[in-house]
C-alpha cells in the first residue's frame, strides 16, 4: 500500500512531506494502552525517523515514514489494534471517520454533568459500521463535552454536543453546529436540546442530512450552512428522528466557561467515591508536541499500563494516589515531559515548520524554542509556517505568522474570525518577544 497525496493523513494514508510520509493514528478518546505505544514506538523507529507528535485531536502522528517501509509500518500498526473496527467498506474509509473528541478525564472530572464516554463508544461504532459514513471527511468531527473543567471547548467542530442541566428537564444535550461551546461571548449557539438517550439517533440523523445537502466539494458542515442555513438541516434531520427537535433553545444552554486549560499539566484531584481513598492524575507534555520513539517506549514503562493523550498536545495518567502522582510527575519530569504551565515551552505552539513541510515559510518550531528564551514571562502564542494553521485549532491569544525565514506577521486574537488584529509586520522574532513582552500577561 503505497503512499497517496492527500490533505489528510491517516493510518491507511500515508502524505509525502518535505522529511518524509507523515502517518496519523486515531486514538479513540485519545488513549493508548502500553504495548500499543511500544508497538507504535518499535514501527516509528524501524520504518520512520522516528519522531511522532501529539496533535490537537488528541491523536499521534508519525514523521518521517520512509519510501518502501508504508506496507510494513501499517502491519504493525494494525496488528496493534490501532486501526479501525471490523465493518463495511475499506479500512482507510473507516479510519478516516473515527474523528469524535472528548475531555481525557471524560469519567473522572469532579465537574462532569456527564460521563460521555458511552455516547463516543457508541458513536465510534455507528462511524465505522455505517456505509454511508465512509463518504465523510477524514476532517469531520464530533466533541463531546461533559461538562468537564478540562475539555477542549474552545475548538471548533462539524457537531458538539454539551451536557446542561435544565432545571426542569434535568440533564440535556445542548447540540451545535460548525463551531464549539466556548464561553458566553463567542460560543456557537445551539441548535437544539436532546435528551441523552436521543443523541446517538440525532447526530445520525445531522450526518444523513449533511451528506444529502453536501455538494461536491463541501467537506464541512459550515460549507452546508452557507448553502441551506440551520433550519434546513434541522428539518431534514427532524424527519430522520422519532422524537421532536427542540429547535429553539435557551440560547445559555451548552455556553460556559473557557476551560480551565492550567489543569492540564501537573497533578490534580480528580473525582472519585465518597468512600473510596482520593484520586489524582497527571498531566503534561512534551516540548512543542514532540517525543522520540524511545521516548515513548520510556514513557510507557514509566506509566501505569495506559495514556491518555490531550487536545494540548499532551499526554496524562489517571486514577492515581497521592503518592503515585507525585513518583510519577518526577519519573516523566526525568524524560523530559513539561509538568508545570508556567514553563514558557508549555505555553507555546508550532506546526511542522519548514523542516518538515513544504508550505511552510521558517523553521517555526526552531523559533518557537528561541521565543521561549527570549520571553519575560510564559506567553500563549501560535507560531504558524503559513496560514494553514495546522497546529492550532483554537484562535490562540498571540500568532505569529511566517513570511519568510526570522520574518514574521503578529497577531492578537480580538474575537474576530481569522487570527485577530494584526500588531506588526515583517518583524523579526526578537523584535516579535519586545513587543509581546511589553503586552499584559495572558489570563488563563
Amino acid at each position: 500500500m503505497a503512499a497517496r497525496a492527500s490533505a489528510c493523513p491517516g493510518l491507511l494514508n500515508i502524505v509525502p512531506t518535505r522529511d518524509g510520509g507523515l502517518c496519523r493514528i486515531r486514538l479513540p478518546g485519545g488513549v493508548l494502552r502500553a504495548p500499543q505505544a511500544h508497538a507504535l514506538a518499535r514501527a516509528a523507529a524501524r520504518c520512520a525517523s522516528g519522531v511522532i507528535e501529539a496533535t490537537n485531536r488528541a491523536n499521534l502522528q508519525i514523521r518521517g515514514v520512509r519510501v518502501g517501509a508504508e506496507d510494513d509500518l501499517i502491519d504493525a500498526l494494525l496488528a496493534a489494534g490501532l486501526g479501525p473496527a471490523d465493518g463495511a467498506g475499506s479500512l482507510d474509509a473507516r479510519d478516516g471517520v473515527r474523528n469524535v473528541m472528548l475531555s481525557p478525564l471524560a469519567g473522572r472530572d469532579a465537574q462532569a454533568v456527564l460521563d460521555m464516554r458511552p455516547l463516543a463508544a457508541q458513536l465510534l461504532a455507528v462511524l465505522q459500521h455505517t456505509p454511508e459514513f465512509a463518504a465523510l471527511s477524514p476532517k469531520f468531527c464530533v466533541l463531546l463535552d461533559g461538562g468537564e473543567a478540562l475539555v477542549a471547548r474552545d475548538h471548533p467542530h462539524d457537531i458538539w454536543l454539551a451536557a446542561v442541566t435544565d432545571q426542569a428537564r434535568g440533564t440535556q444535550l445542548a447540540v451545535g453546529l460548525a463551531g464549539c461551546p466556548a464561553d458566553l461571548d463567542h460560543g456557537a449557539q445551539p441548535v437544539a436540546v436532546v435528551a441523552p438517550q436521543y443523541a446517538l439517533e440525532l447526530v445520525a440523523a445531522l450526518l444523513h442530512s449533511f451528506l444529502k445537502l453536501a455538494q461536491p466539494g463541501q467537506h464541512r458542515m459550515r460549507d452546508v450552512l452557507a448553502d441551506h442555513g440551520v433550519a434546513t438541516l434541522i428539518q431534514q434531520a427532524q424527519q430522520r428522528c422519532n422524537f421532536a427537535l427542540d429547535a429553539r433553545p435557551d440560547p445559555a444552554h451548552g455556553l460556559r466557561k473557557p476551560s480551565a486549560t492550567h489543569l492540564r499539566m501537573g497533578i490534580h484531584a480528580q473525582a472519585h467515591t465518597p468512600d473510596a481513598p482520593a484520586l489524582y492524575y497527571l498531566g503534561a507534555q512534551w516540548p512543542l508536541g514532540r517525543i522520540s520513539a524511545a521516548g515513548l517506549q520510556q514513557l510507557a514503562d514509566a506509566s501505569d499500563g495506559v495514556l491518555h493523550f490531550t487536545p494540548w498536545q499532551g499526554v496524562l495518567a489517571p486514577d492515581l494516589t497521592a503518592a503515585r502522582a507525585q513518583q510519577l510527575q518526577t519519573q516523566w519530569q526525568a524524560l523530559g515531559l513539561l509538568t508545570d504551565a508556567a514553563n514558557p515551552l508549555a505555553q507555546l505552539i508550532a506546526c511542522a515548520g519548514s523542516s518538515g513541510c513544504n508550505r511552510a515559510l521558517a523553521d517555526v518550531k526552531a523559533d518557537a524554542l528561541r521565543l521561549a528564551g527570549l520571553l519575560d514571562v510564559p506567553r500563549a502564542v501560535h507560531l504558524s509556517g503559513c496560514v494553514r494553521s495546522c497546529a492550532a485549532a483554537h484562535c490562540a491569544p498571540w500568532t505569529l505568522l511566517a513570511l519568510a525565514p526570522d520574518q514574521y506577521d503578529l497577531y492578537q486574537y480580538n474575537g474576530a474570525a481569522g487570527f485577530g488584529a494584526p500588531l506588526a509586520t515583517s518583524i523579526t522574532l526578537a523584535q516579535a518577544a519586545q513587543m509581546l513582552n511589553a503586552q499584559p500577561i495572558n489570563p488563563d
